[in-house]
């Protein structure tokens, strides 16, 4: 996919507007304190320690700058009300899927003097800076963890069925062929997994729609338009549920649970975005010379892929000196690496010694020229079998963007549409689409006024 990845190329302690703020408004030595998000969980310790020595290093760079770390992380289940109530870091990710509701809404502040303030804007990437902006070009999030969703599957597993681990399926029909094959000569493993659960069920029912060439909202964002790619998006799951019997028996998975039971050798392809390997390799031990990923299968053609991210959201409360302040976190936190050879080397030595992924493909949040530096920097230290990346990374697929209004309510609307095609056998799919559309016309014009 190396065309389509340049392409892409707790309450903050102060109040205050900073959303109007330019770079004369800021002291840049005056003493703040801000909060940041994602703070690794006690039960992680050896992230959490790593964490602290983050802080520990920016703080002795900003000695007017003390960071309090905490683990609020994005939740699509309690972030509206959490948003709505000002209960939210200075600093957190997000998924990106927010960018244009919370610009629309005014809930994020322009951030774009303090991007300025650091020199940063040329060095991000451009296309994903402009899922960010306003129609004046005020840039509001910074964007990170961008992604696009390919096909995961278990090596392992595909040898002992007797297929070629080298060769995986590049359409839904081989996909469903596979499948089938696993489940017949490799006994308590689900040929194929769907994401159903906490609006995961919605985003890959969008991802199969896009493969098939169809959408589901117009380009606008105006009107539901699932149809004939959606319907056979579901059709296919039907089919490998219930006639093929090659989807297993569990059928409420969400990505935590999905990429457990496929470190657990339960599931022998299921689509997901190449992090999936930094989860089952560091934390579920997953052996990596079994793991592979490719390009997303496709149907009527070759139609795209969906992508997105996380954005990083900063706290419309907050005062301007905390927004620099934490501006200069995330480019620390973040980006450091991209621009200091030094650190680029000594986090690569750091994750390649702890067993965590070194060089793991994907859409860099900053532009190729500065990516393609950052990786000559660390080569020497790759540890990620890139040879089981390349359906993926060679992949020319065109990037879709998610839905543009109301998309995690889209998604959610969309879960129950998934579980009941996996759990009715006599569905009524196309009844079941078009009721669908009415629902998702209604969470847009819900969104729009």
């Amino acid at each position: 996919m190396t065309g389509a990845l340049v392409a892409l190329a707790a309450c903050s302690s102060g109040g205050g507007d900073g959303g109007g703020s330019t770079p004369d408004d800021l002291d840049a030595k005056a003493k703040v304190s801000i909060t940041v998000g994602d703070y690794p969980t006690a039960d992680k310790p050896d992230e959490r320690a790593a964490f602290d020595k983050r802080v520990d290093a920016f703080e002795a760079a900003n000695p007017n700058i003390t960071v309090k770390p905490v683990a609020e992380t994005w939740d699509a289940q309690t972030f509206q009300a959490k948003l709505a109530g000002g209960t939210l870091p200075t600093v957190m990710g997000v998924s990106l899927t927010y960018s244009h509701e919370l610009i629309a809404n005014g809930q994020v502040p322009d951030m774009t003097p303090y991007l300025e303030e650091l020199d940063m804007v040329k060095d991000l990437n451009p296309l994903a800076l402009d899922k960010v902006k306003d129609a004046d070009g005020k840039i509001y999030a910074i964007p990170t963890g961008l992604f696009s969703v390919g096909l995961a599957y278990n090596r392992e597993i595909f040898t002992k069925a007797g297929l070629d681990p080298d060769k995986p399926p590049t359409t839904w029909d081989e996909v469903r062929a596979d499948a089938k094959i696993i489940h017949d000569k490799v006994p308590g493993v689900a040929g194929y997994a769907q994401l159903t659960t906490n609006n995961t069920g919605g985003w890959m029912l969008t991802t199969m729609t896009y493969s098939k060439g169809g959408a589901v909202q117009d380009d606008a964002g105006k009107k539901a338009v699932m149809g004939d790619a959606t319907v056979e998006s579901l059709q296919a799951l039907h089919d490998m549920r219930w006639t093929d019997d090659s989807m297993g028996s569990q059928f409420l998975y969400d990505q935590e649970a999905a990429r457990q039971a496929f470190a657990a050798g339960k599931i022998g392809m299921i689509l997901q975005a190449p992090d999936i390997y930094f989860t089952i390799v560091t934390q579920y031990h997953f052996d990596k010379t079994k793991f592979g990923q490719t390009a997303l299968p496709q149907s009527n053609g070759e139609n795209g892929t969906l992508t997105g991210g996380t954005l990083k959201l900063f706290n419309v409360k907050a005062t301007p000196n905390q927004l620099l302040a934490a501006t200069k976190w995330i480019k620390f936190y973040e980006f450091d690496k991209y621009y200091d050879k030094d650190v680029a080397i000594a986090d690569a030595k750091t994750n390649d010694a702890s067993g965590s992924p070194v060089g793991l493909p994907s859409l860099p949040p900053v532009s190729d020229e500065v990516n393609n530096r950052y990786l000559e920097w660390i080569k020497p230290y790759i540890n990620v079998p890139l040879g089981h990346f390349t359906g993926y990374t060679s992949s020319k697929l065109p990037l879709i963007p998610e839905p543009v209004t109301g998309t995690q309510q889209t998604y959610a609307a969309l879960d129950p549409v998934v579980q009941k095609v996996l759990t009715d056998k006599n569905v009524d799919i196309q009844k079941t689409v078009d009721d669908a559309n009415k629902t998702v016309d209604g969470i847009i014009a819900q969104a729009s006024r």
